[in-house]
């Protein structure tokens, strides 16, 4: 991977969705995790210029987002909003000022979140019909190169899989190491601007406690940080694996109520990715759980304790780049896993109305016909669909695995 200047900013992809849900919507809002860019993605993008910032991790501000929301809203007529998610009524408030503009100025407001507003309980306001949802995930491959994009996803999807061969050949990419890039991740500031090993644990270390202290606490108290914390850990050793709450609880030592809950936290605050199912069942019995994956691979090295990433990091890195692809669309498409009964098995499916685009992931340097079984046994159950599928795996070579099956480096395409 070609080095980018540490102190540089690099573009994000998810700059043109909010250019866009601006001309729109008067209210655009910005989620994602903790430290993932939202601010500095905001204070470069041109459209903001000069508009005022406000952010609730601000004492005095955030105790007056609760007891008077309408004068925070009143300081302009156009506001960059800051976490949110910590003052519920700042959102009544919003919406209020929205639907008193007879004009519903398009891009009015724009607000930011470390947690999924549409998931969070104690959050009664989810300004339906006035705002667009833009999620900013960690870091893509091609965000960290500096080329503000996610993977070919959609180059794929237009392309008749006869044609991805020398659509991929084509393409100008860096070469890397998968393991060099499980261990950078994507979120910025390990990612990006810190080199040592132990610099980026020391800054994990204190990642963690933030999230820990003060950002669960600000969605919903949670009673017992350490049963928190080892659940979390517990979840980052099972990357990949179908969700089993009892088996989790029995492992960490707490009941599955609590699972259940403590995970639902970790999704709305964008750590845990829960995958599910492509459910249309043909011929076959489909398993229904969801995979579990995490947002960053580098944060689930650090939580799980693993000085060596595995083969399901290069499979959540892979998600990762096609969850950050699928939230910029327009017409969001599903991204999902295949898996039946008997334990035949797709990593990924990208559904869209006209067409599915199976994934398989393999972290070996060499592939056979035998690693693309599960592609082909879902090509046969959906020919309608699907007239072909990708293997991306560790090697440098591109070439046809089978009739149906190409197989490509991992980093030819994200």
């Amino acid at each position: 991977m070609e080095i980018v200047n540490p102190n540089s900013i690099l573009p994000r992809a998810a700059a043109v969705a909010i250019e866009r849900a601006s001309r729109i919507a008067p209210v655009v809002v910005l989620l994602g995790a903790r430290q993932t860019g939202k601010t500095t993605l905001l204070q470069t993008l041109p459209l903001l210029k000069g508009r005022p910032y406000l952010t609730l991790d601000d004492f005095d501000l955030r105790t007056q987002a609760k007891t008077e929301p309408e004068a925070v809203v009143a300081r302009a007529h156009s506001l960059v909003l800051d976490e949110v998610q910590r003052a519920k009524d700042l959102l009544i408030a919003v919406k209020r000022a929205v639907d008193t503009d007879p004009a519903r100025t398009p891009g009015r407001f724009i607000l930011t979140g470390s947690a999924n507003l549409l998931m969070l309980e104690k959050i009664g306001e989810t300004l339906a019909g006035r705002a667009v949802y833009v999620t900013l995930w960690p870091f893509t491959r091609q965000e960290r190169a500096g080329l503000g994009c996610a993977g070919l996803w959609s180059e794929l999807l237009v392309t008749p899989s006869p044609g991805w061969r020398e659509m991929l050949e084509a393409r100008e990419n860096h070469v890397e190491n998968w393991r060099d890039a499980a261990v950078l991740g994507g979120l910025p500031v390990p990612a990006h601007r810190l080199v040592g090993k132990e610099d980026r644990a020391l800054w994990f270390s204190g990642y963690v406690q933030t999230y820990l202290e003060r950002d669960l606490q600000a969605l919903r108290a949670v009673e017992n940080l350490a049963d928190f914390r080892r659940l979390m850990r517990a979840a980052c050793l099972r990357i990949g694996n179908l969700v089993n709450q009892t088996e989790l609880g029995r492992d960490v030592g707490i009941a599955q109520p609590q699972v259940h809950r403590f995970l639902n936290l970790m999704e709305a605050s964008y750590q845990a990715v829960r995958l599910s199912a492509y459910a249309v069942n043909r011929t076959r019995r489909l398993i229904k759980a969801p995979k579990l994956y995490w947002s960053d691979t580098g944060l689930a090295l650090f939580l799980a304790g693993e000085s060596e990433p595995r083969g399901a990091h290069l499979e959540n890195m892979v998600l990762t780049d096609l969850l950050a692809w699928r939230d910029l669309q327009a017409q969001r498409p599903e991204v999902l896993y295949w898996r039946t009964a008997t334990g035949i098995e797709v990593d990924f499916i990208i559904e869209t109305p006209n067409r599915l685009l199976p994934i398989e992931i393999k972290a070996a340097a060499r592939v056979t016909t035998a690693d693309a079984k599960g592609l082909e046994s879902f090509l046969d159950e959906y020919p309608d669909l699907a007239d072909g599928g990708l293997l991306l795996y560790g090697g440098d070579q591109t070439f046809p695995l089978t009739r149906r099956v190409l197989a490509a480096p991992w980093w030819k395409v994200i």
